[in-house]
């Protein structure tokens, strides 16, 4: 993995508006983000790019962001790639079944500024660079 500032973001995100806002915001913060607008161009944009954080919503076109987490844990390079999962909606239900399929965290969107999202990940991405068992990307 690069410096927590180059570090490569996969934004999957279905609305426009929100997913083009996160992508300004993290380039602006000199990330390299990757855009997916579906739970299969997703597990795919992960599996080519091996991103170092992947933020990922729930309601998508196709498979939904857990079929998208769920797949993407199963790929043995992607095992230690933190996941945020982005909601809506903060129902019991949802965030004990992303615990289960292993996000690292789950983020009710409105409750949290992109600001606020952004030091998430550099938090989480310096937690990562600090941990001998992560492997270079």
């Amino acid at each position: 993995m690069t410096n927590v500032l180059s570090a490569k973001v996969l934004m999957v995100e279905d609305d426009k508006f929100l997913r083009e806002l996160a992508i300004q915001k993290f380039t602006k913060e000199g990330m390299k983000t990757i855009a997916a607008m579906d739970g299969e161009q997703a597990v795919m944009l992960a599996e080519k790019e091996l991103p170092d954080i992947i933020l990922l919503d729930i309601l998508l076109p196709g498979i939904d962001g857990f079929e998208a987490l769920k797949r993407i844990r199963a790929n043995a390079a992607l095992l230690k790639t933190p996941v945020f999962m982005l909601s809506n909606f903060g129902q019991a239900e949802d965030i004990a079944r992303a615990k289960e399929l292993g996000v690292d965290q789950f983020l009710v969107k409105a409750n949290y500024t992109l600001d606020e999202i952004v030091v998430m990940v550099r938090e989480s991405l310096a937690k990562v660079k600090a941990s001998p068992q992560r492997l270079s990307s």
